[in-house]
Protein backbone atom coordinates (compact mmCIF):
# COMPACT_ATOMS: atom_id res chain seq x y z
CA UNK A 1 0.00 0.00 0.00
CA UNK A 2 1.32 3.47 -0.91
CA UNK A 3 1.66 6.09 1.78
CA UNK A 4 -0.93 8.86 1.86
CA UNK A 5 0.08 12.51 1.68
CA UNK A 6 -1.27 15.06 4.13
CA UNK A 7 -2.17 17.72 1.55
CA UNK A 8 -4.48 16.43 -1.21
CA UNK A 9 -2.84 17.02 -4.59
CA UNK A 10 -4.56 17.21 -7.96
CA UNK A 11 -3.92 17.92 -11.65
CA UNK A 12 -4.94 20.81 -13.89
CA UNK A 13 -4.37 20.01 -17.56
CA UNK A 14 -4.71 22.44 -20.46
CA UNK A 15 -4.26 19.88 -23.26
CA UNK A 16 -1.15 21.68 -24.57
CA UNK A 17 -0.50 21.27 -28.30
CA UNK A 18 3.19 20.55 -28.75
CA UNK A 19 5.16 21.46 -31.87
CA UNK A 20 5.06 18.59 -34.35
CA UNK A 21 1.88 17.24 -32.76
CA UNK A 22 -1.82 17.79 -33.51
CA UNK A 23 -4.77 18.98 -31.49
CA UNK A 24 -6.13 15.43 -31.52
CA UNK A 25 -2.81 14.23 -30.09
CA UNK A 26 -3.10 16.79 -27.29
CA UNK A 27 -6.61 15.72 -26.32
CA UNK A 28 -5.70 12.04 -26.29
CA UNK A 29 -2.58 12.84 -24.26
CA UNK A 30 -4.85 14.49 -21.69
CA UNK A 31 -6.87 11.29 -21.33
CA UNK A 32 -3.68 9.25 -21.01
CA UNK A 33 -2.41 11.66 -18.36
CA UNK A 34 -5.67 11.30 -16.43
CA UNK A 35 -5.29 7.54 -16.34
CA UNK A 36 -1.66 7.87 -15.29
CA UNK A 37 -2.27 10.34 -12.49
CA UNK A 38 -5.28 8.36 -11.24
CA UNK A 39 -2.97 5.34 -10.82
CA UNK A 40 -0.50 7.54 -8.94
CA UNK A 41 -3.15 8.64 -6.44
CA UNK A 42 -3.88 12.22 -7.49
CA UNK A 43 -7.25 13.32 -6.14
CA UNK A 44 -8.74 15.46 -8.91
CA UNK A 45 -8.16 15.94 -12.63
CA UNK A 46 -9.47 19.23 -13.96
CA UNK A 47 -9.55 20.53 -17.52
CA UNK A 48 -9.72 24.16 -18.57
CA UNK A 49 -11.67 26.32 -21.01
CA UNK A 50 -9.65 28.34 -23.50
CA UNK A 51 -10.56 29.56 -26.98
CA UNK A 52 -8.58 30.62 -30.06
CA UNK A 53 -5.17 29.79 -28.57
CA UNK A 54 -3.11 27.65 -30.97
CA UNK A 55 -1.12 26.10 -28.12
CA UNK A 56 -4.18 24.90 -26.18
CA UNK A 57 -6.73 22.28 -27.29
CA UNK A 58 -9.03 22.50 -24.26
CA UNK A 59 -11.84 24.51 -25.84
CA UNK A 60 -14.69 22.23 -24.71
CA UNK A 61 -14.28 21.25 -21.06
CA UNK A 62 -17.69 19.54 -20.83
CA UNK A 63 -16.75 17.12 -23.62
CA UNK A 64 -13.35 16.49 -22.02
CA UNK A 65 -14.83 15.91 -18.56
CA UNK A 66 -17.16 13.29 -20.00
CA UNK A 67 -14.32 11.64 -21.90
CA UNK A 68 -11.87 11.65 -18.99
CA UNK A 69 -14.48 10.38 -16.53
CA UNK A 70 -15.38 7.53 -18.90
CA UNK A 71 -11.70 6.60 -19.23
CA UNK A 72 -11.05 6.54 -15.46
CA UNK A 73 -12.83 5.08 -12.46
CA UNK A 74 -11.87 6.78 -9.17
CA UNK A 75 -10.27 10.19 -9.71
CA UNK A 76 -12.60 13.20 -9.43
CA UNK A 77 -12.97 14.98 -12.77
CA UNK A 78 -13.92 18.60 -13.16
CA UNK A 79 -13.74 21.97 -14.83
CA UNK A 80 -11.05 24.43 -13.99
CA UNK A 81 -13.19 25.94 -15.18
CA UNK A 82 -16.38 26.71 -17.02
CA UNK A 83 -16.23 30.39 -17.95
CA UNK A 84 -19.81 31.26 -17.04
CA UNK A 85 -20.14 34.45 -19.16
CA UNK A 86 -19.57 32.30 -22.27
CA UNK A 87 -22.49 29.98 -21.52
CA UNK A 88 -26.19 29.93 -20.77
CA UNK A 89 -26.62 29.17 -17.04
CA UNK A 90 -29.34 26.66 -17.95
CA UNK A 91 -26.96 24.87 -20.32
CA UNK A 92 -24.32 24.59 -17.60
CA UNK A 93 -26.82 23.29 -15.03
CA UNK A 94 -28.14 20.69 -17.47
CA UNK A 95 -24.70 19.54 -18.60
CA UNK A 96 -23.38 19.06 -15.09
CA UNK A 97 -26.49 17.28 -13.88
CA UNK A 98 -26.02 14.87 -16.78
CA UNK A 99 -22.34 14.41 -15.92
CA UNK A 100 -23.20 13.82 -12.26
CA UNK A 101 -25.84 11.27 -13.26
CA UNK A 102 -23.35 9.37 -15.40
CA UNK A 103 -20.46 9.60 -12.92
CA UNK A 104 -22.05 10.07 -9.47
CA UNK A 105 -19.77 11.49 -6.81
CA UNK A 106 -16.87 12.07 -9.20
CA UNK A 107 -17.60 15.45 -10.84
CA UNK A 108 -16.56 18.97 -9.81
CA UNK A 109 -18.03 22.17 -11.26
CA UNK A 110 -15.44 24.92 -11.26
CA UNK A 111 -16.81 28.28 -12.44
CA UNK A 112 -14.93 31.36 -13.60
CA UNK A 113 -15.97 34.80 -14.75
CA UNK A 114 -13.18 35.52 -17.26
CA UNK A 115 -13.68 34.93 -20.99
CA UNK A 116 -10.73 32.55 -21.37
CA UNK A 117 -9.85 34.22 -24.64
CA UNK A 118 -9.41 37.54 -26.46
CA UNK A 119 -12.21 40.11 -26.73
CA UNK A 120 -13.09 39.37 -30.36
CA UNK A 121 -13.47 35.65 -29.69
CA UNK A 122 -15.45 36.42 -26.55
CA UNK A 123 -17.81 38.50 -28.68
CA UNK A 124 -18.41 35.59 -31.05
CA UNK A 125 -19.07 33.26 -28.10
CA UNK A 126 -21.57 35.61 -26.47
CA UNK A 127 -23.09 36.99 -29.71
CA UNK A 128 -23.79 40.36 -28.11
CA UNK A 129 -21.73 43.46 -27.34
CA UNK A 130 -24.00 44.09 -24.37
CA UNK A 131 -23.19 40.65 -22.95
CA UNK A 132 -19.51 41.27 -23.60
CA UNK A 133 -19.48 44.42 -21.48
CA UNK A 134 -21.82 43.18 -18.75
CA UNK A 135 -20.34 42.53 -15.32
CA UNK A 136 -23.19 40.33 -14.13
CA UNK A 137 -21.45 37.26 -12.74
CA UNK A 138 -23.50 37.28 -9.48
CA UNK A 139 -26.73 37.38 -11.47
CA UNK A 140 -25.57 34.59 -13.79
CA UNK A 141 -24.54 32.45 -10.83
CA UNK A 142 -27.89 33.03 -9.11
CA UNK A 143 -29.71 32.02 -12.28
CA UNK A 144 -27.60 28.85 -12.56
CA UNK A 145 -28.51 27.85 -9.01
CA UNK A 146 -32.19 28.68 -9.50
CA UNK A 147 -32.48 26.15 -12.34
CA UNK A 148 -31.66 23.57 -9.64
CA UNK A 149 -33.13 25.07 -6.46
CA UNK A 150 -36.15 26.73 -8.09
CA UNK A 151 -37.10 30.33 -8.92
CA UNK A 152 -39.60 32.42 -6.96
CA UNK A 153 -43.15 31.64 -8.08
CA UNK A 154 -43.54 35.01 -9.82
CA UNK A 155 -40.27 34.75 -11.76
CA UNK A 156 -40.68 34.42 -15.57
CA UNK A 157 -38.34 31.39 -15.54
CA UNK A 158 -40.21 29.63 -12.73
CA UNK A 159 -41.53 26.84 -15.01
CA UNK A 160 -37.97 25.89 -16.04
CA UNK A 161 -35.68 23.45 -14.26
CA UNK A 162 -32.45 21.77 -15.33
CA UNK A 163 -33.01 18.14 -16.26
CA UNK A 164 -32.53 15.49 -15.01
CA UNK A 165 -34.01 17.18 -11.95
CA UNK A 166 -33.57 14.18 -9.64
CA UNK A 167 -29.76 14.51 -9.80
CA UNK A 168 -27.87 17.02 -7.63
CA UNK A 169 -25.53 19.57 -9.10
CA UNK A 170 -21.88 18.56 -8.48
CA UNK A 171 -19.87 20.42 -5.83
CA UNK A 172 -19.21 23.99 -6.95
CA UNK A 173 -15.88 25.80 -6.87
CA UNK A 174 -15.47 29.43 -7.82
CA UNK A 175 -12.16 30.10 -9.50
CA UNK A 176 -10.19 33.29 -9.28
CA UNK A 177 -6.90 34.97 -10.04
CA UNK A 178 -7.86 38.14 -8.17
CA UNK A 179 -9.43 39.25 -4.92
CA UNK A 180 -12.83 39.50 -6.62
CA UNK A 181 -13.06 35.75 -7.13
CA UNK A 182 -11.98 35.13 -3.55
CA UNK A 183 -14.61 37.45 -2.14
CA UNK A 184 -17.31 36.07 -4.44
CA UNK A 185 -16.57 32.48 -3.42
CA UNK A 186 -16.79 33.44 0.23
CA UNK A 187 -20.02 35.40 -0.06
CA UNK A 188 -21.63 32.67 -2.18
CA UNK A 189 -20.52 29.93 0.21
CA UNK A 190 -18.66 27.79 -2.32
CA UNK A 191 -15.21 26.24 -2.36
CA UNK A 192 -12.49 28.47 -3.83
CA UNK A 193 -9.61 27.66 -6.19
CA UNK A 194 -6.94 30.32 -6.78
CA UNK A 195 -4.95 30.43 -10.02
CA UNK A 196 -1.50 30.73 -8.49
CA UNK A 197 0.07 29.73 -11.80
CA UNK A 198 -0.74 33.14 -13.30
CA UNK A 199 -2.77 35.28 -10.90
CA UNK A 200 -1.29 38.66 -10.01
CA UNK A 201 -2.92 38.88 -6.58
CA UNK A 202 -1.03 37.70 -3.51
CA UNK A 203 -2.36 34.18 -2.82
CA UNK A 204 -2.24 34.71 0.95
CA UNK A 205 -4.32 37.89 0.60
CA UNK A 206 -6.80 36.11 -1.68
CA UNK A 207 -7.27 33.21 0.71
CA UNK A 208 -7.65 35.59 3.66
CA UNK A 209 -10.35 37.45 1.72
CA UNK A 210 -12.12 34.17 0.94
CA UNK A 211 -12.08 32.96 4.53
CA UNK A 212 -13.13 36.31 6.02
CA UNK A 213 -16.06 36.63 3.59
CA UNK A 214 -17.22 33.03 3.79
CA UNK A 215 -20.90 32.52 4.60
CA UNK A 216 -22.60 29.09 4.35
CA UNK A 217 -25.28 29.29 1.67
CA UNK A 218 -27.63 26.77 3.29
CA UNK A 219 -28.02 24.57 0.20
CA UNK A 220 -28.24 20.81 0.85
CA UNK A 221 -24.77 19.30 0.85
CA UNK A 222 -23.03 22.68 0.72
CA UNK A 223 -20.01 23.73 2.77
CA UNK A 224 -20.32 24.70 6.40
CA UNK A 225 -16.69 25.87 6.51
CA UNK A 226 -14.44 27.43 3.84
CA UNK A 227 -12.45 25.03 1.67
CA UNK A 228 -9.73 26.19 -0.70
CA UNK A 229 -7.26 24.97 -3.28
CA UNK A 230 -4.12 26.59 -4.72
CA UNK A 231 -3.20 25.88 -8.35
CA UNK A 232 0.52 26.10 -9.13
CA UNK A 233 2.76 25.44 -12.11
CA UNK A 234 5.57 22.97 -11.62
CA UNK A 235 8.11 21.10 -13.74
CA UNK A 236 10.52 18.42 -12.62
CA UNK A 237 12.71 15.76 -14.21
CA UNK A 238 15.38 13.30 -13.21
CA UNK A 239 18.26 15.77 -13.57
CA UNK A 240 18.61 19.45 -12.77
CA UNK A 241 20.04 20.15 -16.23
CA UNK A 242 17.09 18.64 -18.06
CA UNK A 243 14.63 20.32 -15.72
CA UNK A 244 16.13 23.68 -16.65
CA UNK A 245 15.74 22.84 -20.35
CA UNK A 246 12.08 21.94 -19.88
CA UNK A 247 11.48 25.12 -17.93
CA UNK A 248 13.08 27.20 -20.67
CA UNK A 249 10.69 25.74 -23.25
CA UNK A 250 7.66 26.45 -21.04
CA UNK A 251 8.90 30.01 -20.53
CA UNK A 252 9.22 30.56 -24.28
CA UNK A 253 5.65 29.39 -24.76
CA UNK A 254 4.43 31.85 -22.14
CA UNK A 255 6.48 34.70 -23.61
CA UNK A 256 4.94 34.13 -27.03
CA UNK A 257 1.47 34.09 -25.50
CA UNK A 258 2.11 37.39 -23.70
CA UNK A 259 3.40 38.85 -26.97
CA UNK A 260 0.06 37.93 -28.60
CA UNK A 261 1.68 35.43 -30.94
CA UNK A 262 0.86 32.09 -29.35
CA UNK A 263 1.97 28.92 -31.03
CA UNK A 264 2.53 25.25 -30.25
CA UNK A 265 4.43 24.39 -27.08
CA UNK A 266 8.11 24.39 -28.13
CA UNK A 267 10.54 21.59 -27.42
CA UNK A 268 13.64 22.14 -25.27
CA UNK A 269 15.71 22.03 -28.45
CA UNK A 270 13.61 24.79 -30.03
CA UNK A 271 13.93 26.92 -26.90
CA UNK A 272 17.71 26.42 -26.84
CA UNK A 273 17.98 27.48 -30.49
CA UNK A 274 15.77 30.55 -30.02
CA UNK A 275 17.50 33.95 -30.09
CA UNK A 276 16.17 35.53 -26.92
CA UNK A 277 15.78 39.32 -26.85
CA UNK A 278 16.35 41.31 -23.66
CA UNK A 279 12.59 41.88 -23.42
CA UNK A 280 11.90 38.15 -23.76
CA UNK A 281 14.46 37.36 -21.08
CA UNK A 282 12.76 39.85 -18.79
CA UNK A 283 9.36 38.31 -19.49
CA UNK A 284 10.76 34.83 -18.85
CA UNK A 285 12.12 36.00 -15.50
CA UNK A 286 8.67 37.29 -14.58
CA UNK A 287 7.16 33.95 -15.59
CA UNK A 288 9.58 32.15 -13.28
CA UNK A 289 7.89 33.53 -10.18
CA UNK A 290 4.76 31.56 -11.03
CA UNK A 291 6.50 28.25 -11.67
CA UNK A 292 8.43 25.89 -9.42
CA UNK A 293 11.16 24.23 -11.48
CA UNK A 294 13.90 21.89 -10.32
CA UNK A 295 14.67 18.50 -8.86
CA UNK A 296 11.80 16.48 -7.38
CA UNK A 297 12.98 17.41 -3.88
CA UNK A 298 13.01 21.11 -4.68
CA UNK A 299 9.65 21.07 -6.46
CA UNK A 300 7.89 19.04 -3.78
CA UNK A 301 9.18 21.38 -1.08
CA UNK A 302 8.39 24.46 -3.16
CA UNK A 303 4.78 23.68 -4.05
CA UNK A 304 4.06 22.52 -0.50
CA UNK A 305 5.49 25.74 0.89
CA UNK A 306 3.31 27.79 -1.47
CA UNK A 307 0.18 26.00 -0.26
CA UNK A 308 1.15 26.29 3.40
CA UNK A 309 1.97 30.00 3.06
CA UNK A 310 -1.62 30.84 2.12
CA UNK A 311 -3.35 28.14 4.17
CA UNK A 312 -4.76 26.22 1.20
CA UNK A 313 -6.58 22.98 2.00
CA UNK A 314 -5.58 21.36 -1.29
CA UNK A 315 -2.95 21.75 -3.99
CA UNK A 316 -3.37 21.48 -7.77
CA UNK A 317 -0.45 21.26 -10.18
CA UNK A 318 -0.30 22.12 -13.87
CA UNK A 319 2.71 21.03 -15.92
CA UNK A 320 3.44 22.07 -19.51
CA UNK A 321 6.08 19.86 -21.06
CA UNK A 322 6.51 19.25 -24.80
CA UNK A 323 6.82 15.47 -24.58
CA UNK A 324 3.75 13.69 -23.17
CA UNK A 325 5.83 10.90 -21.60
CA UNK A 326 8.04 13.44 -19.83
CA UNK A 327 4.93 15.26 -18.62
CA UNK A 328 3.70 12.03 -17.05
CA UNK A 329 7.14 11.46 -15.53
CA UNK A 330 7.08 14.90 -13.92
CA UNK A 331 3.84 14.04 -12.11
CA UNK A 332 5.29 10.65 -11.11
CA UNK A 333 8.46 12.15 -9.65
CA UNK A 334 6.49 14.80 -7.76
CA UNK A 335 4.05 12.32 -6.21
CA UNK A 336 6.85 9.91 -5.28
CA UNK A 337 8.76 12.71 -3.57
CA UNK A 338 5.71 13.94 -1.67
CA UNK A 339 5.02 10.43 -0.43
CA UNK A 340 8.66 9.94 0.56
CA UNK A 341 8.47 13.16 2.57
CA UNK A 342 5.41 11.88 4.45
CA UNK A 343 7.02 8.57 5.42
Amino acid sequence: MTAAISLPISVLDLSPISSGRSGADALNETIALARHTEALGYQRFWVAEHHNIPSVASSSPIVMIASVAAATSTIRVGAGGIMLPNHSPLQVAEAFRVLEALHPGRVDLGIGRAPGTDQLTALTLRRSREALSANDFPQQFAELMAYVDGFPADHPFAPISAQPNDVPLPPIWILGSSLYGAQAAGLLGTAFAFAGHFGDADPAEAFDAYRSNFRPNGRPGSLEEPHSMLAVAAITAETQEHTAELGRAAALSMVRLRQNRPGPLPSPQEAAAHEWSDLEESMASSFARFTTIGTPERVAAGVTARAEACGADELMVTTNIHDAVERQLSYTLLMNQLRAHEQ
